[in-house]
């Protein structure tokens, strides 16, 4: 997967429910910017509060993930000391990008690719 299709990937699965490796449930919406473009920042909606993740946040994780090439990720903190890597590590399982392990996929749901 490249770094556009990754792009895509985030864009058409905004308003998803996932689940971090604990189960706690999230969807995320992408900003916009003035001209109503998306501007790669995601608003994490976690139950009553959300927070933000920069698109460096997710490339610094899908490249670490590139490393690994098919093994399994054992833990979102295996992607590296990455802001926001606990909700990164789901989206890359749901995209197709890394494997993870048994016990997680119960937690993370089905993968969609």
């Amino acid at each position: 997967m490249t770094e556009s299709e990754l792009w895509q990937a985030v864009v058409e699965h905004q308003g998803e429910e996932f689940y971090t490796v604990s189960g706690l449930p999230f969807s995320y919406q992408l900003k916009r910017g003035r001209d109503g473009s998306y501007n790669k920042e995601l608003i994490i909606n976690r139950r009553k509060e959300s927070k933000t993740l920069a698109w460096s946040s997710i490339m610094l994780a899908f490249e670490s993930a590139l490393g690994f090439r098919g093994e399994v990720v054992p833990r979102p903190k295996a992607l590296g000391d990455i802001r926001g890597v606990s909700y990164i590590y789901p989206l890359l399982y749901r995209f197709g990008i890394i494997e993870v392990p048994e016990k997680a996929k119960m937690t993370l749901g089905a993968k969609i690719h």
